[in-house]
């Protein structure tokens, strides 16, 4: 291990280089908590690209919200950058960061910018196994220094105003691939027998005109979707951001997974029934997915 958090000064600054997608921002939340219960004095700032904002906001963990800049980046004076991220953008950010400690995965490309290179979870976690995105992004924190210990479960908080019954029900009937997409149909004949009233949410640009006969939510700000799926009795969804939120929020959910491994992307710590394609996820069938409702014991 790098003891790096052992030699960084008392109120040190750290900036964590995050800049999406939606899931791998959810994810990252255990990491925080993580790195603040090591070094509770330590200001942390997470730099995100503003249509993921919402998800660090109102989190005792984070201090500090940056843009992707690099100037502003550096005016903050972060004394560790540590990059999760790993693609190009976030390799500049990090490199320029003119942090002390410029630490990120050894297996990224151009590694060689980072003067504090990681190893694979699996070889800090002392696995073989595959592990699950939480505990890769969780096991560079451990390998800076923080105890190895248990990996919390994600956490989002949806601020303020009057909590209500929980009397809905949240889908997401969307996906980034068709093969990872149940179809519309059956997310409608799914909606049509539960008890539950139904909202059915998406991202911009994202067509839910199937879904006229229920309400629909598209392309809502995320701090919006955040306090939604914080009320809700259920989140019934393919694999995406969305069930992520659900996740971290302790919705129960039903999660479907076409092509993407839910040993990796899987609901992490949470309330959760897990729908695996035998073959294509288009042939998943109604009946499996109430199955995973009646486990959860919602009464949807």
């Amino acid at each position: 291990m790098a003891e790096i958090l052992q030699q960084l000064p008392l109120g040190a600054r750290v900036a964590v280089v995050r800049l999406r997608s939606l899931g791998d921002c959810v994810l990252t939340t255990p990491a925080l908590e993580i790195l603040k219960k090591s070094r509770p004095d330590l200001q942390v700032g997470v730099v995100v690209e503003e249509p993921f904002v919402a998800v660090f906001e109102g989190n005792p963990d984070v201090n500090a919200l940056l843009p992707p800049r690099v100037r502003r980046l550096a005016h903050w004076r972060p004394q560790l950058c540590l990059n999760l991220h790993g693609g190009i953008r976030s390799l500049r950010l990090t490199a320029l960061s003119r942090a002390s400690f410029r630490a990120g995965f050894a297996h990224f490309r151009f590694s060689f910018l980072h003067n504090v290179r990681i190893p694979r979870a699996q070889e800090i976690l002392g696995v073989q196994r595959k592990v699950h995105t939480a505990e890769h992004l969780a096991s560079a924190v451990f390998y800076l220094g923080a105890e190895p210990g248990e990996i919390p479960r994600a956490r989002l908080f949806s601020g303020g105003g009057p909590a209500r019954a929980r009397d809905y029900a949240v889908m997401h009937p969307v996906a980034s691939t068709p093969d990872k997409t149940w179809p519309a149909r059956k997310f409608l004949a799914l909606a049509r027998q539960l008890k539950l009233e139904t909202i059915f949410i998406a991202g911009k640009g994202d067509d839910l005109s199937p879904f006229r006969e229920f309400r629909t939510l598209a392309g809502a700000p995320l701090s919006e979707v955040k306090s939604l799926l914080s009320r809700a009795a259920l989140f019934i969804g393919n694999d995406s951001g969305p069930a992520h939120m659900a996740a971290a929020l302790q919705v129960p959910s039903v999660v479907i997974f076409g092509a993407s491994d839910p040993e990796i992307w899987g609901p992490w710590k949470a309330p959760a029934e897990v729908i695996v394609a035998r073959e294509s996820i288009q042939r998943v069938e109604l009946r499996e997915v109430l199955g995973a409702v009646e486990r959860l014991g919602v009464a949807a």
